[in-house]
């Protein structure tokens, strides 16, 4: 770490410059070190890091191995910032170490082959913490809360709210705790923990839970239930907003957790839909609770924030019908034909046009961990043509 800190202050630094770094710098030791670890850098939703081959690899570490290493870690910590920096550390030493070994080695494939599998845990522990630490930072710690009792709620829509709530201020938890963290085995411990518990409360209540719970290891059983599709939603009768004084008990967030949970696993809309749409709700019946009568407020919005709501929802499954069903080529043949009903008039290359934005669109916004930054200004474009 000192050497990564060190090298973040020189003036031809590998890494990108956030701000605050200049700040850090001022600093020394261990003080440096920490406040490079608390440092905002904003998430980078779609990471674009591809490794090069081991030939590749090989080449430019013997032509210049400071250099290598440089553009490696410059590179790989600008792809997955969000990670605990004590984790970045580790596997960006594994790696180099594991290029320095293998790039002089007598059989470079076979040690590749046998390094990769040694460091194979760190690496996945890594680019997860990243993606989970990306979402915590753009969503901050009660969205956070609400983002992951959204996505529990849709992959077990049989639980209970005593199921789940738990699992998703656990996570939340373990986010707040591990991702600014300066220890290295934050993550490495917690996570373990907290799958013990997902398989403990919800292995029954979908199979493909009970599946994932199968897993050889914590981390794969992590990742299995992290991208587990939504469940598709039970006959339930529909869910009415929440117009009594009890929302406004902002100390007892019980009503509207009840709310959300009973809203989500009704809904099959991404989370990202789900989550933007419930803020501004909440928000608005928020705001009833600073008037003199609350309860009439909230009775005179319930209608209107009940008709937005339904619209917001339905635009959200018309943009993302069939995507999480299908593979991507037979999505994009269904919405060819979907628009094709819809816009008789227009020409082919309109059509293809559309279905190329479209598909675009849902292959980022449109799956259960969809990047809340990048997807809330996408949204935002979509629902206005809507509104137009």
């Amino acid at each position: 770490t000192s050497a990564l800190s060190a090298k973040s202050c020189e003036s031809d630094s590998p890494f990108p410059v956030h701000p605050g770094t200049a700040e850090c710098c001022t600093k020394e030791g261990l003080e440096r070190k920490l406040c490079m670890a608390a440092l905002n850098h904003q998430p980078q939703e779609f990471p674009t890091y591809v490794e090069p081959t081991n030939d590749d690899i090989c080449e430019a570490f013997r032509k210049d191995p400071k250099g290598f290493a440089d553009q490696f870690m410059y590179e790989y910590s600008s792809n997955y910032g969000q990670a605990p920096l004590p984790l970045l550390v580790s596997y960006t030493k594994s790696y180099l170490s594991m290029v320095g070994s293998c790039c002089t080695s007598a059989s470079p494939t076979v040690c590749f082959l046998k390094e990769r599998l040694q460091i194979k845990h760190l690496s996945l522990l890594t680019t997860m913490s990243n993606r989970v630490c990306s979402q915590y930072a753009a969503y901050g710690k009660e969205k956070s809360r609400l983002s992951h009792l959204i996505k529990l709620a849709q992959k077990a829509p049989t639980a209970d709210l005593e199921n789940v709530l738990p699992l998703a201020e656990d996570v939340t938890n373990i986010l707040s705790k591990c991702c600014p963290s300066t220890s290295e085995d934050c993550m490495a411990k917690e996570l373990p923990e907290y799958t013990v518990k997902i398989c403990d409360n919800l292995s029954t209540k979908n199979s493909k839970f009970g599946d994932c719970c199968q897993e050889k290891t914590p981390m794969d059983i992590f990742m299995c239930t992290y991208f587990m599709p939504a469940a598709q939603p039970p006959e339930l009768p529909d869910i009415e907003l929440p117009t009594t004084r009890d929302v406004c008990d902002r100390g007892n967030t019980k009503a509207t957790d009840q709310y959300i949970f009973e809203l989500s696993r009704r809904t099959h809309v991404p989370e990202v839909f789900l989550s933007k749409v419930l803020e501004r709700t909440l928000k608005n019946l928020d705001e009833c609770c600073d008037l003199e009568d609350p309860t009439a407020c909230l009775q005179a919005t319930g209608p209107r924030l009940k008709e937005e709501l339904s619209f917001f929802i339905g635009k959200g499954q018309e943009l993302c019908a069939d995507y999480s069903e299908n593979t991507f080529t037979e999505y994009k043949k269904k919405l060819a034909e979907r628009l094709r009903e819809k816009l008789p008039d227009a020409t082919p290359s309109e059509l293809e046009d559309l279905v190329e934005k479209r598909s675009d669109f849902a292959s980022k916004c449109c799956s259960i961990n969809s990047p809340p930054l990048y997807c809330d200004s996408q949204i935002d474009a979509e629902m206005t043509k809507a509104v137009l």
